[in-house]
């Protein structure tokens, strides 16, 4: 603006030829680009920076939050172990003491007593194994053992023993190694947490858990056949956002599927490679 006002100034005051004219005009709109384009140059530097620190925070954020679920899911695996140890070792104790006292009283007591002793001690029998079947659940050490789909398999008979007309496992495909091992715990644990809802809310009677390994991807299905409630309106609770947390962890894609009375179907798609 400054050089046109001084073009102008200077056409009043000095005469010049066409031919000036013209090459001082072309020297003005070339000065004009140079500075839009220095201009236009600096925005978009600018907006590439002001983007990269965005995307910069973001990855931070993202990064954050994933070593708290990490942390998390540590802190609420060894508080499992702890349990499980506890279980195996001092109520699994306890009850195995309970029985051997009760089969030497079966020996002393009279005839009409007898029955009775019996069936307390083929309760506590019952109730050694269960509690030695969920301690095992509740170690990774045993799970890794034990085997991914042994264990969905042992969880699933664990739960039909106590309330349910049939639990089944249903494999398809040729059976692929997971990524890393500690996935193996992670998906466990997921279907444990929606095993664990289907026992305390759906009121279901049965349960089956389907495994279908594809190229590169292993499609999780778990359904039940209960009461189911609606998702849209649901509060999320902390099972819920554990299974959520936790397949966000080993970059699963996560879906629950609910409405009333139409029972609860969970999928996780996991990638192989």
């Amino acid at each position: 603006m400054i050089s046109i006002l001084l073009l102008l100034l200077f056409q009043e005051q000095v005469p010049v030829s066409t031919s000036a004219e013209r090459y001082l005009l072309v020297y003005m709109t070339s000065v004009l680009l140079v500075v839009c384009a220095l201009i236009i140059i600096f925005f978009i530097v600018f907006q590439k920076r002001k983007n990269k620190l965005l995307l910069d925070k973001l990855e931070q954020q993202k990064m954050f939050d994933e070593e708290i679920s990490k942390t998390q899911t540590e802190i609420q695996e060894q508080t499992l172990k702890y349990i499980g140890w506890e279980l195996h070792d001092n109520v699994g104790q306890l009850l195995a003491y309970a029985t051997m006292q009760l089969n030497m009283l079966s020996s002393q007591v009279r005839d009409d007593v007898k029955g009775k002793v019996d069936d307390t001690t083929k309760v506590i029998k019952e109730s050694l194994k269960e509690v030695r079947s969920l301690s095992k659940s509740l170690n990774n050490d045993v799970i890794l053992n034990v085997g991914f789909e042994q264990s969905i398999s042992n969880e699933l008979e664990r739960l039909k023993r106590l309330k349910f007309a049939s639990a089944e496992l249903h494999i398809k495909g040729e059976t692929q190694a997971l990524k890393d091992k500690k996935h193996e715990i992670i998906i466990f644990r997921i279907l444990q947490e929606f095993l664990s809802n289907s026992v305390k809310y759906s009121e279901a009677q049965n349960l089956k858990v389907e495994l279908k390994y594809q190229y590169k991807l292993l499609v999780i299905t778990a359904t039940d056949d209960g009461k189911g409630f609606d998702i849209n309106t649901v509060k999320a609770g902390s099972g819920l956002i554990n299974m959520k947390s936790r397949a966000a962890l080993i970059n699963a894609e996560y879906n629950l599927v609910s409405a009333p009375n139409e029972g609860v179907i969970l999928s996780i798609h996991y990638p192989l490679s």
